[in-house]
């Protein structure tokens, strides 16, 4: 019994010493953070790709609205043609706001500096109001579009930072002036 004993001693002590296996060490505690880096720079170059698209979206259509070629004018209209030239926004029409009103000359006071962005919370049907006023001609115009949109993982807006609302969507947000043509 006293040999069967030494030779079990033996194995364990071949087992703690034993280098069999190092690597797996190093890789369960490497492979976290670099899977990390990797799906967090997915997620920024998403984000930085929808952020030009709405950009580029607000900029076309804000020609129409700056030469009054859009018809009809209305807010729906507009949110229509920015989520058409959006391209890769889900369900656009429904998680965008557009806000259009006009900036004072005299003394050049900007809206709140917070963008109105559509309220995903418990009760849909109501949202944050918004301005849309198509102005007069010569008027500067401050043209904000904000949506809000889910991100692909759900630990990056932990990791990028981002302000996240209730239901855990980030916001990307566009902003344009023009001076409506006479």
């Amino acid at each position: 019994m006293f040999g069967a004993g030494m030779k079990f001693i033996k194995r364990i002590a071949r087992a703690a010493l034993g280098e069999d296996g190092s690597a797996t060490v190093e890789f369960v505690i490497i492979f976290p953070a670099i899977m990390t880096i990797f799906l967090s720079s997915f997620e920024v170059s998403i984000y930085l790709t929808r952020a030009v698209l709405l950009d580029r979206a607000l900029d076309l259509n804000v020609r129409l609205l700056r030469l009054g070629a859009m018809e009809p004018s209305t807010p729906e209209e507009l949110k229509r043609r920015v989520c058409d030239d959006a391209l890769i926004f889900d369900d656009c029409m429904s998680a965008m706001m557009i806000e259009l009103t006009t900036v004072s000359t005299s003394d050049w006071t900007l809206p709140n500096a917070q963008i109105t962005c559509v309220d995903r919370g418990e009760d849909e049907d109501m949202q944050p109001a918004v301005t849309f006023n198509k102005g007069t001609v010569n008027d500067l115009m401050l043209v904000r579009a904000c949506t809000i949109l889910d991100p692909f993982f759900g630990t990056t807006p932990l990791v990028m930072q981002l302000p996240v609302d209730d239901t855990g969507g980030y916001a990307v947000a566009a902003a344009s002036t023009f001076v409506n043509e006479p």
